[in-house]
């Protein structure tokens, strides 16, 4: 088999480490998509393994193969039909029992099989030993012990997976389920021998899977030409081994196999600690007390969202430098006109707006990663579950609600771990509310244009929460209206803590901002060409005031001011024409842009403004004192060019303004602005908003197109003080504007997924009136009583 491709399905329970181990197998060479026709994540790596080249597929947790969710038919399907060539089990050592009710079933389908005892060093620590050499001759496949999370034993594993695929052989593998059963099994075997050229199913194991009313099993046999014959035969050992069992014959069978399972483990554990605490229990007292496990959690909220706005801050200036250099780069050597303004202010500003929060959003990931992979989510969605059933959900629809802090999109998918239809549709409707990392950016940008540092993590803290509070009421509504019925109860593994592996955060990391840049290239750049379009046509603009003649009178103004107050007291044509003077003016404006710059962002009557503005008037000090006949008229002359600079500025906001407002975006903006108004907002935002429903980062790429800020040299610096020194723009618009942001329409990526997991265009709809109308109303409270408080 030199240089020959061996497929390896990955299969085990959820938290058995099964994708930690993927990672370590494939490191980098992975990649992410979904199953043809589901929303179910697919992931496949590849490794180059001696001389072979191994595709590892990595199926999704499953506790059986029953079929009873979206999860398990996928990976029950994906091992039938696509036959990989070895299936790797992972069981967790420490919660051994459990994990081997899937193996047995994965034996069953008689595929070639090499069970990975992982987690070992966590079920010796909690005083479990196993032989694995009994459970391999047990269970007749080889087992492997390994600790994923630090490379152990994976040589051992491929090595082992790759014999096994050479030998290309399974020895069948039957659990006596006693002679009621047995009889039942074979007489179904027989009949569907007859039809076995139709099959892709091992006979024995769709005999059972008949028997446990399996619905995808009994429609594949029912479309056999001998289909309803087979169907007939099987209701009627339903109902024998009903009467014999007293209980639904899937019901019997599983006990049965549990009873396998448990006498098999008495056999392959050599020794067990009862009644010793682990590590976990004893971290859980606190994590997960009555008492202090919601104030924990929301402690940590709070330092994940502060730690994205402080630490997030030095990177995002970095590249927002970039950005600007790029910017003025092209700006240099293209030609003045449209095409410049396209690149430069569409294209660059744009799109380079959004990029510079690329730092952001993979700290707020770094974050999740950390809980999600240690497994404080799983507390997270315990503590929680009172307050979830308190409005009628389930403790794991908190899991989605929390992955929809990074992206809405996974987190609907994430709801297919919930078996209750109205509680996986109450989920997907209120998953929105959670404020994903595309709108990050957006509260960003608010605050660092109208907040103190000091007030910014406690302001994006405040509007994380208020989504949170939101979807509890919604979910309240939507199950006393929408979706009436019990909740269901809360069942769910909490599994070890672990220090997770720099690997998984990475690759974790990787994945979701190579996905943010896609969106960068695809659907922010189409929209922010499709703004600068809007904004910049139609060319042609009745203005109502001549403002290049009003800039000439200006410049024309400020020469003959510098001429009578400068020039001719000291005798001079020009101030260019003399030397000295034109130093001493240098001077002057390089010591106070030195201090501009330096107190930019410090608040006023702060030890480092003071101390700044103490040593800027020492460095003027002595310019004066070296020329103390030139100091008055170098400072005159400035005071001259900074109020023409001021005039000149004002009309060009003018001119601006009203091109702005003559064009198409101009024109759509104040069509919808009757509407907003009530919440603050000018026809500005309500462009931005517009723009923003394909993608909510797009605001800000739409926002540096509208105020012009592509050719700036600071960035998104620049943008930021342009929103400061708009005068219609105040601390509480902008906190009115990050709520409405945090609360409206799902984007377009969302809604289409929302349409995937309910199988209508009805939610989608839903979801994008009911968000909408939502976002009015806070805003407007939050708008209106903001006004009336004073703010």
């Amino acid at each position: 088999m030199a240089n020959a491709k061996v497929s390896i399905a990955l299969a085990g329970n959820p938290n058995s480490g099964k994708t930690t181990i993927f990672n370590s197998v494939t490191g980098a060479r992975q990649h992410v998509g979904n199953y043809p026709g589901v929303t179910v994540e697919k992931r496949e790596g590849f490794r180059r393994y001696r001389d072979k080249e191994l595709l590892i597929v990595d199926l999704p947790g499953t506790y059986s193969l029953t079929a009873h969710s979206v999860d398990e038919l996928v990976a029950r399907n994906f091992i039938i039909k696509d036959k990989p060539d070895v299936i790797v089990d992972i069981l967790d050592a420490s919660n051994l029992e459990r994990n081997l009710y899937l193996a047995v079933q994965l034996l069953e389908l008689e595929r070639p099989i090499v069970v990975a005892l992982n987690m070992t060093d966590v079920a010796e620590n909690m005083g479990t030993k196993i032989d694995e050499q009994v459970l391999s001759r047990k269970l007749g496949v080889a087992v492997v012990r390994t600790v994923g999370n630090r490379h152990n034993g994976i040589d051992e594993l491929l090595a082992a997976t790759v014999k096994v695929a050479e030998e290309k052989a399974q020895k069948p593998f039957i659990i006596n389920y006693g002679d009621a059963v047995e009889g039942k099994i074979a007489e179904i075997s027989a009949l569907l021998a007859e039809e076995r050229h139709n099959l892709h199913f091992p006979l024995r194991w769709l005999a059972i899977k008949l028997l446990e009313n399996d619905p995808e099993i009994r429609n594949t046999v029912q479309a056999l030409p001998g289909g309803v014959r087979v169907t007939t035969v099987v209701a009627a050992a339903r109902e024998s081994l009903q009467a014999t069992f007293e209980t639904e014959p899937e019901l019997a069978i599983a006990n049965l196999r549990y009873q396998f399972v448990g006498s098999l483990c008495q056999d392959v554990i050599v020794s067990k600690r009862d009644g010793w605490l682990t590590t976990s229990d004893k971290v859980d007292r606190v994590l997960t007390n009555r008492l202090l496990g919601l104030p924990v959690f929301l402690g940590l909220m709070w330092l994940l969202f502060n730690m994205v706005f402080t630490i997030g801050a030095y990177p995002q200036e970095w590249l927002e430098e970039g950005v600007a250099a790029i910017g003025a780069y092209a700006g240099l050597y293209m030609p003045a006109g449209d095409l410049k303004s396209l690149v430069v202010d569409g294209i660059i500003g744009g799109v380079g707006g959004v990029i510079v929060f690329l730092p952001n959003i993979l700290l707020l990931f770094l974050g999740i990663a950390v809980l999600e992979d240690s497994g404080y989510m799983a507390r997270a969605a315990f503590i929680m579950d009172k307050i979830m059933h308190s409005v009628g959900l389930h403790g794991k629809s908190f899991i989605p609600l929390l992955l929809g802090f990074g992206c809405s999109v996974p987190a609907i998918m994430g709801t297919r771990s919930l078996e209750n239809p109205r509680d996986r549709l109450v989920t997907i409707l209120v998953t929105p509310l959670m404020s994903c990392s595309a709108r990050l950016p957006v509260y960003t940008l608010l605050i660092a244009a109208f907040f103190s540092e000091s007030m910014a993590g406690t302001v994006l803290f405040s509007v994380y929460v208020l989504g949170i509070v939101l979807a509890v009421i919604m979910a309240r509504v939507f199950r006393s209206v929408l979706f009436k019925g019990e909740p269901e109860p809360f069942v769910m593994e909490l599994p070890p803590y672990r220090v997770p592996t720099l690997q998984s955060i990475c690759m974790h990391m990787w994945e979701r901002s190579v996905l943010y840049l896609k969106k960068a290239g695809t659907i922010i750049l189409a929209v922010s060409i499709l703004v600068w379009f809007m904004v910049n046509y139609p060319s042609e603009v009745n203005y109502s005031k001549d403002y290049q003649e009003l800039i000439a009178q200006a410049e024309a103004g400020f020469s003959q001011q510098v001429a009578e107050q400068v020039g001719a007291p000291l005798n001079i044509a020009a101030v260019e024409d003399y030397a000295l003077l034109q130093t001493v003016i240098t001077d002057i404006s390089t010591i106070n842009e030195e201090f501009e710059e330096q107190v930019e962002g410090l608040e006023e009557d702060s030890p480092e403004l003071v101390a700044l503005t103490t040593a800027k008037e020492t460095k003027l000090q002595e310019i004066q004192a070296a020329n103390t006949e030139l100091y008055p008229w170098a400072m005159r002359y400035l005071e001259l060019k900074t109020e023409n600079e001021e005039q000149i500025e004002h009309f060009q906001k003018e001119e601006a303004g009203e091109k702005l407002a003559q064009s198409y975006a101009g024109q759509l903006g104040k069509f919808i602005e009757p509407a907003i108004r009530p919440l603050g907002f000018d026809w500005r935002s309500g462009i931005g908003l517009i723009a923003a429903f394909t993608a909510k980062e797009v605001l800000v790429s739409t926002m540096g197109t509208i105020y012009n800020v592509g050719e700036a040299d600071e960035g998104s610096v620049a943008l930021q003080q342009a929103l400061a020194n708009d005068s219609s723009f105040t601390p509480l618009i902008a906190y009115s504007l990050m709520v409405f942001v945090l609360i409206y329409s799902p984007c377009l990526a969302a809604l289409a997924v929302i349409k995937r997991e309910s199988n209508s265009w009805k939610w989608p709809i839903f979801a994008t009136i009911y968000t909408t109308t939502l976002a009015w109303i806070m805003s407007f409270l939050v708008y209106q009583i903001g006004s009336l408080l004073g703010y």
